[in-house]
């Protein structure tokens, strides 16, 4: 599928901006390009961009009921009441619990963690935890990255005597549940300055106030729980802008330099010893491992893990955890070709500007979020997988492209759900296996008539054009400051045009899929060197010595001590028809 190159020209406002700023990078001037992109005016500005510090931080009393959680979490201290952390199964979740669990027990030992499983409990609160909690004598339960729609739950507890303390990051309904405090920076009337913090990071917020709360600095003993954070704020793909910048730039820090055993085991074990960890490390190494416990067994494992000082433990439970993610990728790749194999046999159901909605019985319900993603991203469109959960209700995941909201989509068609929750970009939701049928005509309605057709075109965003001789150590040295790179604050994507082989370029790959290019851009004579993945049917051009454009980031590989420079191509433009693909309005 040919994808539409989008390079948006700087306002006039935006280019004085740039001209500016680019008077303190001399020997770099795309580099302003790319501050005045990221909405950075001033070389101030630029400075706390590119050394983040953890006096950024906001004050977290500026949370709604953030002294109302302080003050309930330090009575049942004083009274010496029992306390249950408990949070969701997935990577934010079980880092979160995680994270709190072990800072409160710098101070108090009358503290236990619960997560519940996928298939008994589902997502969320379930009656179950809470009888258990009375069982075992909690008063408060601190809930979170989940909660913020468990009003019959909470309101079940509180009968029992049991109060919550929500913390949580999804998107809230009109009627809240009657907690003690909602910690939530999403709610309607919280003031908090950053909204897009990961639920990991709402925790850590409210230990912060705590700190505060009793006489301490609001990072007193919480830099050494930075690692949880990150690995939270890279798996849940909230945008590393903001507080979550700051927390993922010393979250990553922490990881490298000293990781709690648990991450420590795992890092080994993903192949990253001794390497340089980076946020796609995270996304494709250290999340899913964590990720599969909750989705394969329990999330219990995974807390485990993070919050063990035993080596020797960390070490079972990692090699355990492991063979979940391997037999999670393999039902992953089974059930992701069933579903493409529906997709081909209904192709009208996705023809236009149509959603995904496919739905089997026999599916696991720990891996429709998996394919659900995998979908969207390769058919370009909103996806909705359900497998069968029980009583004849069905459970599903959904994933958005494009900047469509996937949950004001689905929220409209709350009367046939059972439940649901999540954000813009993710929804996880339950309906009666007889409403599937109307609920994928009624959302296909809704895509059709709200969708913009370029919210279903692969789009490419290109951030600056490039000539192989700006590519100097300036730039390279430079560019390293933008990390931690994540949503909203990518990797930036470069566009050079008329560039040629120069003779050496050749196929690579077991089955010959691949490009390995050494090139020049026709205004200097340095050969850069390329990896185009799964281009090969460009290679008859380009060997014939023809131009052709390229967009690309910039990636450094360190081996041996050196340093050497590629370019990852992202797509390649051959044809004077494509010329369109490109553009440039006014």
């Amino acid at each position: 599928m040919i994808s539409k190159w989008n390079y948006l020209p700087l306002t006039s406002e935006e280019s004085k901006i740039e001209a500016q700023l680019a008077t303190h990078f001399p020997n770099c001037a795309p580099i302003a390009r790319l501050l005045v992109q990221r909405g950075i005016k001033t070389r101030e500005q630029a400075q706390e961009f590119f050394r983040p510090s953890l006096n950024q931080l906001h004050d977290p009393f500026l949370m709604r009921d953030m002294d109302k959680a302080v003050r309930r979490l330090n009575d049942a201290l004083g009274a010496k009441e029992k306390i249950m952390v408990y949070g969701d199964y997935d990577v934010d979740g079980t880092t979160a619990v995680a994270l709190v669990y072990r800072y409160l027990l710098n101070f108090y030992s009358n503290v236990v963690y619960y997560v519940p499983t996928r298939d008994d409990e589902g997502y969320g609160i379930s009656r179950q935890s809470v009888e258990y909690a009375h069982e075992i004598g909690v008063k408060l339960i601190i809930v979170l990255d989940c909660g913020i729609k468990a009003i019959d739950e909470i309101a079940y507890a509180k009968s029992l005597g049991i109060d919550f303390i929500v913390c949580d990051h999804h998107v809230p309904d009109d009627v809240l549940p009657d907690a003690v405090a909602i910690l939530n920076p999403k709610l309607k009337d919280d003031k908090y300055p950053f909204k897009e913090l990961s639920g990991c990071c709402v925790g850590f917020k409210f230990m912060q106030g705590f700190a505060v709360s009793n006489g301490m600095d609001d990072m007193y003993g919480l830099e050494s729980l930075l690692d949880l954070c990150v690995v939270s704020i890279a798996a849940d793909i909230v945008p590393i802008v903001g507080e979550n910048r700051v927390l993922a730039y010393y979250g990553l820090k922490r990881l490298n330099a000293n990781p709690s055993v648990g991450f420590r085991s795992i890092i080994k074990l993903c192949g990253l010893l001794n390497k340089e960890i980076t946020i796609s490390d995270i996304i494709f190494k250290i999340g899913p491992r964590i990720n599969a416990s909750g989705r394969m067994e329990s999330g219990t494992e995974s807390v485990k893990l993070l919050v063990t000082k035993s080596n020797a433990e960390a070490y079972e439970i990692s090699k355990r955890i492991d063979q979940y993610n391997k037999e999670r990728k393999e039902l992953d790749r089974q059930i992701t070709e069933e579903a493409n194999i529906i997709i081909e046999n209904h192709k009208k159901q996705i023809q236009g500007k149509k959603p995904i909605v496919i739905y089997d019985e026999n599916w696991h319900k720990g891996i429709i979020g998996i394919v659900a993603s995998r979908l969207a991203e390769f058919h370009f469109r909103p996806s909705v997988v359900l497998t069968y959960d029980n009583d004849g209700i069905a459970i599903g995941s959904s994933r958005s492209v494009n900047g469509f909201d996937i949950y004001k989509a689905i929220s409209e068609n709350r009367d046939l759900l059972e439940t649901f929750g999540g954000h813009t970009n993710a929804v996880g939701l339950s309906l009666k296996v007889k409403n599937i049928g109307e609920f994928r005509r009624r959302l296909t309605e809704y895509v059709e008539e709200h969708i913009e057709l370029e919210q279903v075109t692969p789009q490419i965003s290109i951030d600056c054009e490039l000539g192989f001789g700006q590519i100097n150590n300036d730039l390279l040295k430079t560019m390293r400051l933008f990390n931690p790179f994540g949503p909203d604050n990518t990797k930036p994507v470069f566009f050079t045009r008329n560039v040629r082989d120069v003779g050496t370029s050749k196929i690579v790959g077991r089955n010959n899929e691949h490009i390995k290019l050494e090139i020049v851009d026709g205004k200097c004579e340095r050969v850069m060197n390329g990896i185009a993945f799964n281009m090969a049917d460009c290679f008859d051009h380009i060997k014939q010595g023809k131009p052709f454009d390229i967009c690309y980031t910039i990636e450094e590989n360190k081996r041996r001590g050196s340093t050497t420079v590629q370019l990852q191509i992202k797509a390649i433009r051959i044809t004077e028809e494509q010329e369109a693909a490109v553009e440039n309005p006014a």
